[in-house]
């Protein structure tokens, strides 16, 4: 089982600090509260990314400030390389933003990440946060509050909606992760549902999913036969045509496989309560969870 190795002051590092996301990002999770220590980005070591050092190498980044999870920003065409560095480096919680990774690349960094004993996410994640601890990524600071809700999902702006509207309610996150729209990422639906349950402080889980591949089918299957939590649910893409795909290179209907509805169906029989607008999900997990007392 992954193992979400992070508190509240984890040494995190961003590898391809120096770039223009990176500086932007680095800046607004230091705000949120991460323990930002270094940076990594080669041939500029010695430079001052908003007073966080630059350093050439995450190995480095591990000696000298003892880096336990790095975040990346590194360009596709380097992302395998970046994320294998930090991996051999003693690098455990990887958070892969980086978008149009070559599936190939990602499915060598997932299985060197698993046997390493990692956890990787992404790649095309928005990231993770943990309000009021750390927050991995590009997630809105202000979206954010403490409360008992975990929040899974495949789309990071539904995400922020979501939580947006969980916030508004009054109703705070515990975990929040973004498992990364691509075709294949480091951690699946099923896994990112465990490391909520694996929190004493979630009482409640929901679940954001869109058209496309066979996540929440299995997410479904694994809610009904192993978990007790309550479970709600959101699925993107109910109009979306054949062939068609939306937003993510994971998120396309093909061959009648992946449509928004049959998802629905096997989520509803699951017992998830799935909804059909994202603003009825704070008062469905709430009954859920007074439900589930």
């Amino acid at each position: 089982m992954k193992e979400l190795l992070l508190r509240k002051n984890t040494p995190v590092i961003v590898q391809g600090i120096t770039g223009h996301q990176g500086r932007i990002h680095t800046a607004a999770m230091k705000q949120f509260g991460t323990n930002v220590v270094a940076g990594v980005s080669p041939g500029k070591e010695g430079r001052l990314t908003d007073g966080t050092p630059v350093l050439e190498t995450v190995h480095e980044c591990v000696q000298r400030f003892g880096a336990e999870a790095s975040v990346i920003f590194v360009p596709a065409p380097h992302a395998l390389d970046a994320a294998l560095e930090a991996l051999e480096a003693g690098i455990r919680t990887l958070v892969m933003v980086t978008e149009h990774v070559p599936p190939l690349d990602t499915i060598r960094i997932a299985q060197y990440a698993r046997s390493m004993g990692a956890t990787l996410i992404g790649p095309n994640s928005p990231g993770l946060a943990i309000p009021g601890e750390v927050k991995l990524g590009i997630m809105p600071n202000s979206i954010f509050m403490s409360g008992p809700i975990g929040v899974v999902s495949r789309s990071g702006t539904l995400t922020y909606e979501v939580v947006q509207s969980l916030t508004d309610a009054g109703i705070g996150q515990a975990l929040c992760i973004g498992i990364g729209g691509d075709a294949v990422t480091g951690t699946n639906m099923v896994e990112a549902l465990m490391l909520c349950e694996d929190r004493a402080d979630v009482k409640g889980i929901v679940l954001i999913g869109e058209i496309g591949g066979a996540a929440e089918e299995m997410a479904a299957e694994y809610i009904q036969d192993k978990m007790t939590m309550p479970v709600v649910s959101f699925v993107a893409g109910m109009t979306a045509p054949a062939g068609k795909r939306m937003g993510h290179a994971g998120a396309i209907i093909s061959r009648g496989t992946g449509l928004a509805e049959n998802k629905v169906k096997r989520l509803s029989e699951a017992g998830v309560d799935v909804a059909t607008r994202i603003s009825v999900i704070p008062k469905l997990i709430s009954t859920a969870i007074k439900s589930s007392r």
